[in-house]
């Protein structure tokens, strides 16, 4: 007998039960034609077989109790049959609640073969939920205040960064107070403001520079507040917030100092920087705030009207990550076919930590939810991941030919889906490339790490980005390159298509688009995304439809419709012989089309567009040295005014070898005012050689229930632009 058999039929104290156990098995293996199946179930047992759905009426024998559980057991199997190595596996998880304080890891030895995956769904017409939370049921009120013992919170190193009352995120306490939920489309007044910064000598020089640790404020804005233990402090810098915690007040010389420094300079772009503080007992005043004391290792919480503690249900997260595919790319030992299916994971924290959080773009130190290194072929459909503290999705370093798929991420302390790292691939095995994100729903991103993207891809190639609603995230949506200026580039020949992308930015940062590129990427193609209501913060910077940033180069941006945005339907800052083909820009509060940089080289091919606008100016920044082509196009100001270009009239424009073709002409859309852009047949633009875009095909497909999801979903209005 194979010793890993010993191990298996010796674990337990009941021969009886090792019989049952080995009859089980080989009975399914039988019963299904040389697969397996194994069952999970909140009433199981991980020291059952897991053979059968149900426990049987002795108790002696039935699902297992965790996926865990089931990992192990077919790790169990496996090396008691070598034969299941190679058969297909289905591992069916009952309905029910599977509270986790740790993630479920998986290993290449887990791995499935190709035409014989291993797969973790959801039992037929039943949801499994994987809980990284504690219910709260021990709420005492005082004074109108629940309050809870967290007996953890006295830990300096303890940290919570959500709170949620019936699946609903409650907003921490404040100052000063935010106008509206997640402070969407703040007011001046939702704002302390700095007065100025606070100088400090370069190491080794007499060269003085402004501080990235502290910064001067206004009086009566910050007090030696009683509670500053929990406190953090939430500090704008045009496309990024960082979060800090105090050090030390000076309050003489009005002078906060943090724990750890911002990426960069405080008051960088306006010595009156925006910030507040959050998570503060002091400031625990209306209905819906949450706090810590970490003193008396409390959570206090003020219901909204209606509510009471044995009617809702109240839940702080405790565990940060629940799936981990953990290949080994160094020694190509690959994670691969493990397909996930109707999962469902909630509540899950990414805390801020004592020395505080800064990214300089992107939140690109956070991690995800579900998270994978150098896995291959695996799969993620019909799952969701709500509630949590960091991103949702990661495929990292090594991960290829991956498939995620009718998924909705939700309510995330960070973004959506992340492909790839931040730095180059160090070995090919190393290379992310070829995933696909489809038929996704994800919205309600940066409720924490506000500069979070909806689908970031970072040095990674071929991946496709498809048939999405990406909405209500408080900076860019899809975000694609991650590599400044023109060196060679491992970012190319991505595809971002069909998507429905809207309601970004929500006047919180700024610098930020839609769909924002990244250095050279040949073959990478941008069509048919329907993109609105990117409404950037107005006091820095911009936000746009389409966004080519540093170094964008060979980029195709064609069939795509943009409409009220905040700066501009296209932005270039600089690049490289991009083209901008056959679109639809409408409706920017300020300029419509923006070349920021002037460059020895072609920027731009911007031909066959329609640009439609009542305020602002059809050209934005620079159009001077002529490295740019613009032709075919069709021009239209709704409000009547005569179109400038760059401060000469039409005639004067075309004299100049620009728009030579192109028309000023109203399009004939169907019905401006509700944003239909269906063209008449006898619309001037056909004869530019403008084709019609067809929306039909964007956002999400299936059945009604899915779709409805995102139509049903609730936002604030997006203030108008007309």
């Amino acid at each position: 007998m194979k010793p890993g058999l010993w191990r298996f039929l010796t674990h337990g104290d009941c021969i009886m039960r090792y019989v049952i156990l080995i009859v089980s098995a080989m009975a399914v293996v039988s019963v299904q034609g040389e697969s397996l199946e194994l069952y999970v179930s909140p009433d199981g047992n991980d020291a059952w077989s897991g053979a059968q759905a149900e426990a049987d009426t002795a108790g002696a024998d039935g699902p297992l109790a965790t996926i865990a559980g089931a990992r192990n057991r077919l790790r169990r199997l496996r090396a008691a049959d070598e034969s299941l190595v190679g058969a297909p596996v289905k591992i069916l998880v009952r309905g029910g609640v599977y509270f986790i304080t740790e993630p479920i890891v998986f290993e290449p030895e887990d791995s499935g073969r190709e035409g014989a995956p291993v797969v973790y769904a959801a039992y037929p017409g039943e949801t499994p939920v994987l809980h990284g939370g504690r219910v709260i049921t021990d709420w005492r009120v005082e004074n109108g205040v629940w309050i809870a013992d967290v007996h953890e919170a006295k830990s300096k190193d303890y940290a919570v960064g959500a709170f949620w009352v019936n699946g609903e995120r409650r907003d921490p306490a404040r100052f000063p107070k935010a106008t509206h939920t997640a402070g969407d489309y703040p007011e001046d007044s939702d704002f302390f403001y700095a007065d100025g910064p606070v100088m400090e000598k370069k190491p080794d020089s007499d060269e003085e520079v402004k501080s990235n640790t502290q910064f001067r404020f206004r009086e009566g804005d910050v007090k030696q507040w009683k509670h500053l233990d929990a406190a953090v402090f939430v500090i704008f810098h045009s496309w990024a917030t960082s979060l800090h915690r105090v050090k030390t007040i000076d309050m003489e010389n009005r002078i906060l100092e943090f724990t750890g420094a911002a990426r960069w300079p405080f008051t960088r772009w306006k010595n009156d920087q925006w910030y507040f503080v959050e998570h503060l007992l002091d400031a625990l005043e209306q209905p819906g705030e949450w706090c810590l004391n970490r003193g008396e290792g409390t959570l206090h919480y003020i219901p909204m009207p209606g509510e009471t503690p044995d009617t809702v249900e109240t839940v702080i997260p405790l565990t940060r990550q629940f799936i981990l595919l953990n290949g080994n790319p160094d020694a190509e030992q690959f994670a691969s076919h493990l397909h996930f299916k109707g999962l469902n994971m909630r509540y899950g924290d990414w805390p801020v930590g004592a020395a505080g959080h800064s990214d300089g773009q992107a939140e690109t130190s956070v991690e995800a939810a579900a998270q994978m290194v150098g896995a291959r072929h695996c799969r993620f459909e019909d799952c969701e991941i709500a509630h949590v503290g960091g991103y949702g999705v990661w495929f990292r370093a090594g991960s290829q030919h991956n498939l995620m798929q009718r998924c909705a991420l939700l309510d995330l302390g960070a973004g959506g889906v992340r492909i790839g790292e931040g730095g180059d691939p160090a070995t090919p095995a190393h290379i992310t490339s070829n995933n696909t994100v489809d038929n996704c729903f994800l919205h309600d991103g940066g409720r924490v790490y506000r500069s979070a993207v909806g689908v970031w891809i970072g040095r990674s190639s071929h991946n496709t980005i498809s048939r999405n609603e990406i909405c209500d995230f408080r900076y860019s949506g899809v975000s694609v390159g991650w590599s400044w200026g023109y060196a060679d580039s491992s970012a190319n020949h991505n595809i971002i298509e069909y998507n429905h992308i809207h309601n970004l930015g929500k006047g919180q940062l700024s610098d930020m688009g839609g769909i924002y590129t990244l250095g050279v990427s040949p073959g990478t193609v941008l069509r048919n995304n329907y993109i609105h209501d990117i409404l950037s913060n107005p006091k820095v910077s911009g936000g746009w439809g389409l966004y080519t940033d540093e170094g964008s180069t060979d980029i195709l941006l064609t069939h795509n419709v943009v409409h009220n945005t905040r700066t501009g339907g296209f932005h270039q800052h600089y690049g490289k012989e991009n083209r901008v083909v056959n679109n639809i820009l409408a409706f920017s509060q300020r300029d419509q089309l923006i070349r920021s940089r002037e460059e020895e080289h072609i920027s731009f091919f911007l031909e066959k567009n329609i640009v439609y606008f009542n305020t602002g100016n059809l050209l934005g920044s620079t159009w001077k040295n002529g490295n740019f082509v613009l032709d075919y196009n069709c021009y239209w100001d709704a409000s009547g005014r005569e179109i400038t270009f760059a401060g000469n009239s039409f005639d004067e424009w075309r004299e100049m070898g620009f728009d030579e073709n192109s028309i000023i002409a109203d399009p004939g859309f169907a019905d401006i005012i509700n944003r239909d852009f269906t063209l008449p047949d006898d619309s001037p633009v056909f004869a530019l050689g403008f084709e019609p875009i067809d929306l039909s095909g964007v956002g999400l497909y299936g059945d009604e229930a899915w779709t409805a999801r995102a139509k049903n979903a609730k936002r604030m209005p997006a203030p108008p632009v007309e």
